[in-house]
């Protein structure tokens, strides 16, 4: 019960029983009142009656005091009067039928009033003439106190009910300051760090406003720091100082995560011997100031061109890991490169197409990051040797499928059910405990099991990521996934589902209409959600709605602030695999422990991926992450049999 119902219920309750006290005090004195007064009227009647009917009495005139008593009588306010004549003992009685007009009958049954009866005696000097016996009528009295008792109830119930909605109204004034610390303290306990209150009029709740807003910017400090911590961290041990770029040492780690992952792109090592030319005529600090111009033109216009990564690997050498992008993209991020180059070059003096070269290779198939890195640094040896300003690695290879022969076989497949799923376990760290499966996907084509690596590329190239994700989502209601397991199914959402409004509403009849829908939890790539929050946001609502939960995959990968955790607040999230290949130096241990650290402190459980030893599980320990995953458990067939 809330603090406005108790302190409304308890208003009520003693409002209730000021008016029941009220009620009852004046009932109590009205009935007495009524008792007395038909008590005073009875002695009055008996007393004058007794007077007039004297000489009638004397004179034994009958039909006069008939007149008279009947004159008395017709009033109605007597119930019976019994005239006793001593001396042949003869009795007259008149008598009223006892009727209350205007009472209910239950009243008048509650006997409230009991009968009063005046016995007088008619004497003349020493000889009696007769008694008179008057007994009084109750429904005078019932009639007063019910009327009476109607009037006060009806004023009291008007009263009532005004104090009521003044009162309830008073005290939504009155503790709204109250409500918003409530909601103040709620927004703080999930880490949602609000505009300080302004302060309310009451003393008592003033302070405890200016506790909360204090407490609210420690809280919010605390998190800034972590944050930054995080960036500092960053920027000393995979940010290049001249450039601002990423190191070699980061671009190793994301090109290990990125040949793991379902991707298409390319490699483009770059040379710029004109940076030395600059610095044998201007001295080191003019050709640093060139590089740093140079870093800031290449991420200005590069990203616009194919999403990619651009680190400076070496004084005068650079690399481009384009992590998403055709044949036709890399050719046009060449050419950008290549423009913004020259455009640099003339800026500096320098000659334009000259002293520089680009090695060029694109991602095929299942490569490993020593095999791209080698195409590329053939393909930038030759146009070094050759004077070229650009080589491609020609790779001789042929591609399975054209784009549209692709596209073909991915929609037939997925309306045709060809694809053959894998889950994978995470584990509790501390525990061999499993605490989620995630669901993997492979596809057979022409009795040829494909995995994702090959035929993600072009699920994401041809726009056919939503269709995929319905597809995955309906096969696990339909194959009775839920039911072969005791712990969370995680899936993995696409970029194009996550973009797509229409996916968002097919998703919500889908929860809405599943059985045990609450252990599908799902999983958003953190280059999705830096791009989309909007969308990333209105999705997650939906999945928190109907009681499921969702997951950030890849968290930290990027270089940038982690403020995303805090406004799109996830159930977990999956460290980059990147971590899992840094170098195992002080520097990048603390790296991930504050990346741990801001996730936990935000209430967020946190999971390492990429583990494939015991060794490399060990070191990750010290961290006290939730849980890992692995090849240390590599991904099993789900039995479509088993139950």
């Amino acid at each position: 019960m809330t603090l406005f119902q108790q302190i409304n219920s308890l208003l009520f309750g003693l409002f209730l029983l000021v008016m029941s006290s009220i009620v009852y005090f004046q009932f109590s004195e009205t009935k007495d009142f009524m008792t007395q007064q038909m008590t005073s009227d009875l002695n009055n009647t008996s007393t004058s009656l007794s007077l007039m009917l004297k000489p009638h009495l004397e004179t034994g005139d009958l039909v006069g005091a008939e007149t008279l008593i009947n004159v008395i009588f017709e009033g109605g306010f007597y119930r019976r009067v019994t005239l006793t004549w001593l001396v042949d003992n003869q009795t007259q009685t008149w008598e009223n039928p006892i009727t209350f007009e205007g009472v209910p009958s239950w009243f008048s049954n509650l006997g409230l009033f009991e009968a009063q009866t005046k016995e007088s005696l008619i004497t003349s000097g020493w000889m009696q003439l007769a008694t008179l016996e008057i007994e009084a009528h109750p429904g005078l009295g019932y009639r007063e106190l019910w009327r009476i008792m109607n009037d006060t109830l009806l004023i009291l119930s008007i009263l009532f009910i005004l104090s009521l909605i003044v009162l309830r109204l008073r005290l939504a004034r009155i503790l709204k300051p109250l409500n918003e610390i409530a909601e103040h303290a709620k927004g703080i306990a999930e880490q949602k760090f609000h505009k300080d209150m302004p302060l309310p009029s009451t003393s008592e709740l003033k302070d405890v406003v200016i506790s909360i807003n204090s407490m609210s910017t420690q809280l919010k400090k605390v998190f800034t720091t972590l944050d930054n911590e995080v960036d500092s961290l960053r920027k000393d041990s995979l940010v290049d100082r001249v450039s601002n770029l990423p190191n070699r040492q980061y671009l190793s780690a994301q090109l290990n995560g990125w040949l793991n992952e379902p991707g298409y792109g390319g490699l483009i090592l770059a040379k710029f011997d004109w940076l030395e030319e600059i610095h044998s005529k201007y001295g080191y600090q003019v050709r640093d100031e060139t590089i740093k111009v140079l870093a800031e033109t290449m991420q200005q216009q590069l990203p616009k061109v194919a999403e990619s990564i651009i680190a400076r690997i070496a004084n005068n050498e650079f690399a481009f890991l384009i992590t998403k992008g055709e044949q036709e993209q890399i050719t046009s991020y060449v050419q950008t490169l290549v423009r913004v180059i020259n455009q640099e070059m003339s800026k500096a003096g320098c000659e334009p197409n000259n002293n520089f070269y680009l090695g060029v290779s694109s991602r095929d198939g299942d490569m490993k990051p020593s095999e791209l890195m080698s195409q590329s640094d053939n393909a930038l040896q030759q146009a070094t040797k050759e004077k070229n300003t650009i080589q491609w690695f020609d790779s001789k290879k042929q591609h399975k499928f054209s784009r549209e022969e692709w596209r073909t076989k991915l929609t037939h497949s997925i309306n045709n059910n060809r694809f053959v799923f894998q889950w994978q376990p995470v584990h509790k760290m501390n525990s061999n405990e499993v605490i989620q499966r995630e669901v993997y996907c492979r596809l057979n084509i022409d009795g040829q099991v494909l995995n994702a690596g090959v035929f993600m590329p072009y699920v994401e190239l041809l726009s056919l990521g939503n269709q995929l994700d319905k597809y995955i989502l309906k096969s696990i209601i339909n194959n009775n996934v839920l039911a072969k397991t005791h712990e969370p199914i995680a899936v993995n959402l696409t970029s194009d589902s996550v973009k797509d409004t229409t996916f968002h509403q097919w998703l919500e009849l889908f929860l809405q209409s599943a059985k045990n829908s609450h252990k599908i939890q799902f999983e958003i790539p953190e280059s999705v959600v830096s791009s989309n929050l909007a969308e990333c946001i209105a999705l997650c609502e939906t999945i928190k709605e109907y009681g499921s939960n969702f997951g950030i995959d890849q968290c930290g990968r990027r270089i940038g602030s982690l403020n995303y955790l805090q406004q799109i607040k996830p159930t977990y999230v999956k460290l980059d695999q990147s971590f899992s290949f840094y170098n195992k130096t002080e520097q990048n241990s603390e790296l991930c422990r504050a990346l741990v650290n801001v996730a936990k402190g935000l209430g967020i459980e946190v999971i390492v991926t990429a583990i494939e030893d015991e060794a490399q599980l060990t070191n990750f320990r010290s961290l006290k992450p939730n849980g890992y995953q692995g090849f240390i458990y590599p991904p099993v067939e789900i039995d479509p049999h088993t139950t």
